[in-house]
This record gives structure tokens, C-alpha cells and sequence, in this order.
């Protein structure tokens, strides 16, 4: 189907009958004529020409994938203190002089009845005893009775308090309290002399 505005052209065999209708109308009719007259003087004009067809857009790209996240970086280890080796040593050197702790540590027990082992701890026992009194003030973590139900709320000091059992979820946290813990609230070591070889814990004996 034409859908376009422009009138069909007469074929050859109608235009015949409208040449004559038009030549004796001419003929008879002025005003005819005239209007013939100024069809034949105006300009032609020109067919237009049909309207360009619009080129399809292009398609729009889908757009790309957003990037995946990167990963949040893992937290970086808790720097670790370099601890001088000379008070650990200084601190085995009062033990073996007051409690003879090393010697006690190396012997082969095997030999020995437990009654035998029995005294020998008795001494090592009050020798340590006796350096942690002169050396060190000790205090326990928790002020409650051991055995005691306590709540530990959120934030509490993990590095002073250590859950053990059943531990799930997270604080508050309710249990018993199966032992006070330590902590030394001062440190009175001796001072050492810069020639002093710690490493030696007790002195090789020669008796003459």
C-alpha cells in the first residue's frame, strides 16, 4: 500500500481524453485557457525526496562489572618486646643459691624413695619461697574466693584473665573462678656489675 501524499500519474490511454477535453475547453473557455496559461508558466516542482531514514543508535554497551572489593588487609601482628636475657638468668641464679632449684631439676629422682624426694622438696620449696618474698611483691588477679560465680563484662583483660571450659559467644561471660591468678606488682632484682657473666648460674666448686 502507498501511503504517500503524490497523486497517481495518468496512464497514456487517459491522458488522451484529457487532451481533448482539454484542447476544445482551451478553445471555448477564457478563463480555461487561462488557468492553462499559468500552470504552463510556474515552475516545476521538484518531488521531494523522501525523508533519509534514520540509522538505528548503535546498541549501548552494557556497562562493565563493578570490581569486586578488595579485601580488608589483615590486621598486623602486636609487635613483639626483645626481653634482655640477664634478669631470667639472675632470677635461676637465686633460685639455685637460696633453693638449689637446678640442682633439684637435674637429678635423676629414679634412685631416690619419696620420702628422700619429699625433704629435698621441703627445701627447694622454702628457698623459692624465700626469693619470691625478698625479690618480688605477688598479689593475686582476683580479689574473690576461689570457687566463687563472677561475671567477666565485655572488654575485660583476656591477657589477665584466661577462660577455660564451655567458651562460647562473647561477654558478658559468667562462670566460677577456679583460681585467683598472680601478678608480681614489683621487681627488686639486684643490680649487676658490668663484668658479671649472668650466664654463669652457679659457680663450678674445687675444694682443696
Amino acid at each position: 500500500m502507498n501511503n504517500s501524499s503524490t497523486p497517481a500519474l495518468p496512464s497514456f490511454w487517459r491522458r488522451i481524453p484529457l487532451a481533448f477535453g482539454a484542447f476544445f475547453s482551451t478553445l471555448s473557455d477564457a478563463e480555461y485557457a487561462a488557468r492553462i496559461v499559468r500552470l504552463a508558466d510556474a515552475p516545476l516542482t521538484p518531488t521531494p525526496a523522501a525523508a533519509p531514514v534514520a540509522a538505528a543508535p548503535a546498541p549501548t554497551p552494557a556497562p562493565a562489572p563493578a570490581p569486586a572489593p578488595a579485601p580488608a588487609p589483615a590486621p598486623a601482628p602486636a609487635p613483639l618486646r626483645d626481653t634482655a636475657p640477664d634478669a631470667a638468668l639472675q632470677l635461676l641464679t637465686l633460685f639455685q643459691r637460696e633453693a638449689r632449684l637446678i640442682d633439684f631439676t637435674q637429678e635423676n629422682l629414679s634412685a631416690y624413695s619419696d620420702a628422700d624426694i619429699g625433704a629435698a622438696a621441703r627445701v627447694v620449696h622454702e628457698g623459692c619461697s624465700k626469693v619470691l618474698r625478698e625479690h618480688f611483691t605477688i598479689e593475686a588477679v582476683r580479689s574473690e574466693a576461689e570457687g566463687s560465680r563472677i561475671v567477666l563484662e565485655e572488654g575485660f583483660d583476656a591477657g589477665a584473665v584466661r577462660l577455660t571450659g564451655n567458651v562460647v559467644g562473647k561477654a558478658p561471660f559468667r562462670g566460677a573462678l577456679s583460681h585467683r591468678g598472680w601478678r608480681a606488682s614489683s621487681v627488686r632484682l639486684p643490680k649487676l656489675a658490668d663484668a658479671h657473666d649472668a650466664s654463669v648460674l652457679a659457680p663450678a666448686e674445687v675444694e682443696l
